[in-house]
């Protein structure tokens, strides 16, 4: 008894796995918060591995980099299967642009959180055209916790709903900054995209 008591007290008895799902449009702020949330959990002294698809090479190769270029060491992988066999001896998982991960990130972030492992997954949760994106939405529905997460609308300053894209290209992946798109609400989006037709 008095084990487990101290072993609660010190808060190492059992650390459930977890899944926590941070998404929204662009500019919302997702890779700034799961960046936040790796940096409390180095803090704490945890192990902490975090990844990204190698496809993405916008601010850098290697790191993981918010659009205010606040950044964290990652590893770029090409596909989600090599994240179970780089994420030994973790405590925390870190998974960035989930969106463009095929559909096996499911399985793995269900497997590495029935490990014990606590991931913190941050994507897309639409596309341009406002269609849910990838894995994302079934990510959503077996994560333990959900942050959705706004951008500002920059015609309006409502919440923004949806990444317009400002660039007439139709393919669903293109990776982009300002330059590209822009946040807006959904009445916004409505009224640019009714004007484009």
């Amino acid at each position: 008894m008095h084990l487990i008591m101290t072993d609660i007290a010190t808060g190492e008895a059992h650390r459930p796995g977890r899944i926590e799902v941070v998404c929204g449009s662009m500019f919302s702020g997702k890779t700034e918060e799961l960046i936040r949330r790796m940096r409390r959990a180095m803090f704490a002294r945890q192990q902490v591995e975090i990844f990204k698809p190698a496809i993405d090479t916008r601010y850098s190769d290697q790191d993981v980099v918010s659009h205010d270029r606040h950044s964290i060491q990652s590893t770029p992988v090409d596909t989600s299967a090599q994240i179970l066999l780089l994420a030994t001896g973790i405590d925390v998982v870190g998974i960035d642009e989930a969106q463009f991960f095929d559909d096996g990130i499911i399985d793995v972030c269900n497997t590495l959180a029935n490990r014990g492992i606590r991931v913190i997954v941050a994507g897309l949760d639409m596309d341009f055209k406002g269609i849910p994106f990838g894995p994302i939405p079934a990510l959503c529905a077996i994560a333990d916790d959900v942050t959705k997460v706004h951008a500002i609308c920059v015609k309006c300053g409502n919440l923004a709903y949806v990444s317009h894209r400002t660039v007439n290209e139709s393919k669903r992946v293109l990776l982009g900054e300002t330059q590209q798109y822009e946040p807006l609400c959904r009445e916004c989006y409505k009224k640019s995209t009714e004007d484009n037709i």
